[in-house]
């Protein structure tokens, strides 16, 4: 029997541009075009630390400028390699045009272990890495905007901002260099549990097709539904943290890197990222049943697998044996193309990553253009909106009163009407708008072509279609 060989990372990306592509009629040199990644930046440098010269390899990666500036994170890990930055550069090209955020497709890596360095040489070794970007433009407000990735966050990227402004000290625009900052450094309310709160929304909007839900061999809703969660990351945790408390969701197993937790009856979510928080993993969580294989777990039975950490956690290897009929993609390539044709043939229903996870890049638009506006959002519009809630308030009240108190109004009706919407309101509605009318354009060509049978496929259809477009009307 032959053995199947598994593809790398970034020829599941090309396998599944492939598959899209044959679908499409595109010319070759614009299919082409919109396929390869239009330059990589290799960096090697070098930073002074604990008495010697420790050497720094870096990437920046850029697949599309069919929109400026481009955007995609910035990831710290050992493994980070120019392919791995490459296929994410591309898949940030895709889930930027499939949410109609308007920018590129880039991404960028340090082969750096963050854990294996205190804060202050982290900072040296980060601004040292931003400098060299930013004095060939590979961070700028208009042309290339990075964010927090695995192995980075708001601290990073304040870094980041920071070594830019010294940089540029004109720029009137230098927090829009980055995305993902504090809140006291120019960020944006909501954006660290962007992703996971993305993810959440995501699946509320599938399971607002009763159609969609059949295909997964469910049915109902979210309430009561057993969900496997692969990462307790900031993507994992703030995913498996909303489907527990918000919608009513049982997180039967959370997998860490090592190991597993299983709990039939449901993990405290908050409890177990704690005990991480506290003891660097999930080994010797008490209200659980802990299983050494953590990658055991994936294969165990639930309504929905959710893997938010790292690529190509479901492959050839485990494929068949995984028993979710429903897996949301909250990481980047979790599923790699082989593994991807035996789930389809299973019937297993796949929400891909460049939707699932589009809730970050979705919330760093809103971060860059609150920077270059230079204005809170809700600042202007909040109290104005209270007031004219407020005039209906009042006027109930008076029609209530001329008839003699006949009805009343619901307790905290006044309440939650009054108030205006904040910033954090604002962002989480565009949010969820925003998924809505993706997962919309995708169904709509997932249910409207024969030879479309899963939303992948739709996905990359809607997106490089948007992109040709872009293309054609730069006059390629």
């Amino acid at each position: 029997m032959k053995t199947k060989i598994e593809p790398s990372f970034r020829e599941s990306v090309d396998l599944m541009f492939n598959r899209a592509v044959a679908l499409m009629e595109l010319s070759p040199g614009l299919e082409e075009k919109i396929r390869v990644c239009n330059a990589t930046y290799t960096v090697r440098f070098g930073v002074r630390l604990r008495g010697q010269i420790h050497t720094f390899t870096g990437y920046r990666s850029v697949h599309s400028e069919h929109m400026e500036p481009v955007k995609g994170g910035i990831r710290y890990s050992l493994a980070v390699h120019q392919d791995e930055v490459e296929a994410l550069a591309a898949l940030m090209t895709y889930k930027c045009a499939l949410v109609e955020a308007p920018f590129g497709g880039s991404k960028g890596g340090l082969r750096v272990d963050p854990r294996a360095w205190e804060e202050h040489e982290l900072e040296q070794i980060t601004r040292r890495f931003a400098y060299e970007l930013i004095k060939r433009d590979l961070i700028n407000p208009a042309q290339n905007v990075p964010a927090p990735d695995m192995g980075t966050g708001e601290r990073e990227m304040a870094w980041i901002a920071d070594q830019y402004k010294r940089m540029n000290t004109t720029d009137i625009n230098y927090r829009a260099c980055v995305t993902g900052k504090p809140i006291n450094a120019g960020g944006i309310q909501g954006r660290v549990e962007a992703t996971g709160r993305g993810v959440q929304y995501a699946l509320h909007e599938f399971f607002r097709h009763p159609e969609d839900v059949q295909a997964a061999h469910l049915s109902g809703g979210l309430d009561g539904k057993r969900v496997i969660v692969q990462g307790l990351g900031n993507v994992g945790y703030h995913a498996a943290k909303f489907l527990r408390e918000e919608d009513g969701c049982k997180i039967i197993a959370i997998i860490e890197h090592d190991g597993g937790l299983m709990n039939e009856a449901g993990l405290d979510v908050e409890a177990v990222r704690n005990w991480i928080t506290r003891h660097g993993g999930v080994k010797g969580y008490p209200d659980a049943t802990y299983i050494p294989e953590g990658a055991r777990c994936l294969e165990e039975v639930c309504d929905i697998l959710v893997p938010a950490a790292m690529e190509g956690v479901i492959n050839i290897g485990n494929a068949e044996r995984i028993k979710a009929p429903l897996i949301i993609e909250a990481a980047n390539g979790p599923i790699t193309a082989g593994a991807d044709d035996i789930l389809r043939q299973k019937g297993t229903v796949i929400i891909p990553d460049m939707y699932a996870n589009a809730g970050g890049v979705t919330v760093s638009y809103f971060e860059w253009v609150k920077n270059l506006s230079h204005i809170r959002f809700g600042r202007i519009g909040r109290r104005q909106e209270e007031g004219r809630h407020q005039l209906l308030v009042n006027e109930l009240d008076r029609l209530n009163h001329g008839i003699g108190d006949a009805w009343e109004l619901s307790p905290d009706f006044k309440q939650k009407y009054l108030r205006g919407a904040g910033e954090l309101e604002l962002v989480r509605s565009g949010l969820d708008d925003t998924m809505r009318s993706a997962y919309q354009a995708m169904r709509e060509v997932w249910h409207s072509r024969q030879d479309v049978t899963d939303l992948r496929t739709a996905a990359y259809l809607v997106s490089i279609s948007r992109v040709a477009a872009s293309y054609r009307a730069m006059g390629l």
